[in-house]
């Protein structure tokens, strides 16, 4: 090795980094080992100014770590001559980038780079060492991607066999003492949790639910982990009362909270690429009744459903207990609430969309939103008194029905999907022909250019198109089992006295409005309401079977 540098006002940068898979190599590879070879080095060929730069616990695939980020800043200010690491594995596993730093970055500023072990030194650049460097490298690399392929595959079987492989319990659990891989319930964040699935029961999004326990001083579950001594991976938040919206959107999101372990919800797409992205929930690995459930799988569901619709909120900030259920019953758009802060209550109304912004596009639509709770209270009122005294009766036509009208749009799915199905093989064959004709010089560039993004597109569609075919199918088929599940909540509100937003949430999907009918001077106006599960009950021809 050559001696040090004769520049004595600049640093020498001991560089140390151990991540999580090194740890199981043992001690050879520790810090504190790093540290003592690293400073014995210093000393033994005079370099000043030794300064240590740590990454403890960060994988050598990136360079996005702080001790490695804090000691580029200091190259980059000219106060760094010499950096020293144990090896080259230590600076990096990225043979591309390790290779970018000690052959350009580090020269370019001046900088001698030493990995110890390797007897690598830049400033020996006829050393046979460094001739190998890029081959060490490459070798490092290689042995990340084998970890990672090793540590993918352990992964794998665990979360195959049901073993919840996230780190962090969902808020509303904590792992138990005698078995850390099942969770129990925390009564006092479950009860948080089953407020907030409470109040989106009701129609309120998450801003406003962050809003709420901002105003009622919950403790946000950072702060309220980290006041029962528990790890986080956030840092102390400024105001522990302060909810975000994005940690509501996580707990509405959260399919744990019904008692099942959810695996592989996120993937990566390589050691180099650390972004999470979403696994679809068809490829997610779900294991139910794995723990005690904080929500009903009917509450989750229902919450999922309510989220897709996006409610309009008035500039007011008023919002309405039928906002985003209410449709014109021509057009089939959405009706907007319509209120203003001089409004009294009795004034608000809701408005055809269509007709709002088109008025030759839709006839006046319009109703009163005090007319309309009072309507749909009456109407939700009827069906549950009467599915109450004549429930077998009303399993019985309703069952005729749903299989009568099942088996008609399930033949239509049937014949729709193999059409579709037929064309995607189709398109498959014709994609391979235009290619053979673009190779074989029959067909330029420009047209198969043209012609394979269209058939592309047009595959596209018709997957989507399947996709949703087989999900409108299954559900279809599941329409016994439907109605089972809204007689059950019918009997869940067989004490209810009023209208009340969880209750409207949670048996109504959608209302639709007719225009008003003035024809015999008076202002007459009709709803139909689609139900949760079953859609519209023809309730006026059940109770004439039953009066007849």
């Amino acid at each position: 090795m050559l001696g040090a540098t004769t520049n004595t006002n600049k640093i020498t940068a001991l560089y140390c980094r151990l991540s999580q898979e090194d740890m199981r190599l043992g001690e050879s590879l520790s810090i504190e080992n790093q540290k003592s070879m690293l400073m014995q080095y210093c000393k033994e060929h005079h370099f000043p100014n030794p300064l240590y730069f740590v990454d403890d616990g960060y994988s050598g695939t990136t360079y996005d770590r702080p001790g490695f980020q804090s000691m580029l800043d200091e190259i980059e200010a000219g106060n760094v001559a010499v950096v020293l690491s144990k090896d080259l594995s230590r600076l990096g596993r990225n043979s591309a980038l390790t290779g970018l730093y000690t052959n350009f970055t580090f020269p370019q500023h001046g900088v001698r780079y030493i990995a110890i072990n390797d007897n690598y030194d830049t400033a020996d650049p006829n050393s046979v060492n460094n001739d190998f460097a890029g081959i060490k490298n490459w070798f490092n690399e290689f042995y990340a991607r084998d970890t990672s392929r090793k540590i993918r595959a352990v992964q794998k079987a665990k979360g195959e066999r049901g073993v919840p492989l996230t780190v962090n319990v969902p808020y509303g659990y904590v792992k138990d003492p005698e078995d850390s891989k099942h969770w129990i319930v925390d009564a006092e964040a479950a009860a948080v949790v089953k407020r907030i699935f409470q109040m989106a029961m009701e129609g309120r999004g998450p801003s406003q639910i962050a809003t709420q326990l901002t105003k009622d001083e919950v403790l946000t579950p950072t702060a309220y982990k980290q006041m029962q001594g528990r790890k986080t991976p956030q840092s102390a938040p400024v105001n522990p009362y302060r909810w975000q919206d994005s940690t509501i959107v996580n707990i509405l999101q959260r399919r744990e909270y019904t008692g099942c372990t959810v695996n592989f919800k996120t993937y990566t797409n390589s050691i180099w690429d650390k972004k999470q992205r979403e696994t679809p929930l068809e490829d997610q690995a779900i294991f139910y009744g794995t723990h005690e459930p904080i929500i009903t799988v009917e509450v989750f569901d229902k919450v999922q459903q309510l989220r897709q619709q996006r409610h309009r909120r008035s500039k007011t900030g008023k919002t309405s207990l039928f906002s985003g259920l209410v449709y014109c019953g021509d057009c089939g758009e959405k009706m907007y609430y319509c209120t203003t802060n001089y409004f009294e209550k009795r004034q608000d109304f809701f408005e055809c969309s269509v007709h709002h912004k088109h008025k030759a596009d839709c006839k006046t639509h319009f109703i009163r939103a005090v007319v309309l709770e009072e309507m749909v209270w009456m109407h939700m009122q009827t069906v549950i008194s009467y599915i109450l005294r004549y429930e077998d009766h009303f399993r019985k036509r309703m069952q005729e029905r749903m299989r009568l009208e099942g088996e008609e749009k399930i033949t239509a799915w049937r014949q729709q999907l193999a059409k579709s199905e037929k064309r995607i093989l189709e398109l498959d064959r014709l994609f391979i022909k235009i290619y053979e004709d673009n190779a074989g010089g029959k067909l330029s560039d420009e047209r198969f250019s043209m012609m394979s993004g269209n058939y592309e597109a047009e595959q596209k569609r018709l997957k989507a198109d399947v996709q949703q075919l087989q999900q409108d199918i299954q559900v279809q088929e599941r329409q016994n089992e439907n109605l089972e599940k809204f007689i059950q909540k019918v009997h869940r509100y067989e004490d209810l006295t009023g209208l009340t937003p969880t209750a409207l949430r949670d048996m109504v999907k959608a209302i639709y409005i007719s225009a008003p009918d003035k024809s015999s001077g008076k202002r007459r106006q009709d709803i139909r309401i689609s139900y949760d599960e079953i859609g519209f009950i023809p309730l006026n021809e059940l109770m004439k079977e039953e009066t007849a």
